[in-house]
């Protein structure tokens, strides 16, 4: 039984340096006369699979580890065409290899700008690593910082927050992003039940501050709605925002989440907040 271990090791053995010295010869071909010639064709990575006797994990390494000289080389074009086909196969050969997923989605996103193309390899991640709310996280966060796409940044927050062992800080950019999507009632009531059910006073003063953003948001909405009411029905903005109370468009002019007033702009009909809810 060990004599045929040992054999099979020293054919995987002798595979992987076929491999390697055909990497080698390509290698040593100038690349003007070869566009991209660092690229070595590669079957499937499930017939790879087959082809490594066993050893399906080393040759998942080596080609990681080729494909980061790949990528760094700058001089050869059209490499970005290779990259979805390139951590396919290695995601074949070892799907619980973690490294390959969040570094092609980091080449997809930063590199090749094709933020389609890191969404999936990161989906890919997930599909064959269930329990890793690392990847919907990750898309969440091109999602929302690089796209700006908060329904789509919220999307994948909910994903990494549905696997056990999220990180809690996953439910304030899920938050977060349910703000700038502009749904502020469902933005305020996550926030609050952030804030209430931690003991960590930096987490409580982040959620306080973000509660103080989302009131002066809806309040915001409301007064100037009010204040457009009131100048299409009388011509002009009111002088004070009491007016509205006493001609009927609010019943009560409210106060920041500190109790203070609003500056209330009369020639623009708008209204801001007394002080940036991160200097409170």
């Amino acid at each position: 039984m060990r004599s045929k271990n040992y054999f099979f090791a020293v054919l995987a053995l002798i595979s992987l340096l076929a491999f390697m010295g055909l990497k080698i010869r390509i290698d040593k071909i100038p690349r003007q006369k070869v566009p991209g010639s660092s690229i070595i064709y590669l079957p499937s990575g499930k017939y790879l699979k087959y082809a490594t006797f066993g050893y399906s994990s080393l040759l998942a390494d080596l080609i990681y580890l080729w494909s980061i000289q790949f990528y760094s080389n700058y001089d050869i074009p059209h490499r970005f065409d290779y990259l979805e086909h390139i951590y396919s196969v290695i995601a074949e050969l070892d799907p619980q290899y973690l490294d390959p997923y969040e570094l092609g989605a980091m080449i997809a996103i930063y590199e090749a700008h094709n933020p389609n193309l890191a969404f999936r390899i990161l989906d890919m991640g997930l599909e064959k690593n269930p329990q890793e709310w690392i990847f919907p996280y990750q898309a969440g966060h091109y999602a929302q910082m690089i796209l700006k796409d908060y329904a789509l940044a919220q999307k994948y927050y909910q994903k990494a927050l549905a696997i056990e062992g999220a990180p809690p800080i996953l439910k304030r950019l899920f938050a977060h992003a349910t703000y700038r999507l502009g749904d502020y009632r469902t933005a305020w009531q996550n926030w609050l039940n952030i804030y209430q059910s931690t003991t960590d006073p930096r987490i409580k003063k982040i959620a306080s501050n973000h509660l103080y953003l989302v009131k002066s948001a809806m309040d915001k909405e409301q007064v100037e709605q009010a204040l457009r009411q009131f100048r299409d029905k009388l011509g002009y903005y009111p002088q004070r925002l009491e007016d509205l109370v006493s001609y009927g468009f609010l019943s009560q002019v409210p106060k920041d989440l500190d109790g203070r007033d609003y500056l209330y702009d009369r020639e623009k009909g708008t209204i801001t907040p007394a002080q940036s809810p991160w200097k409170r």
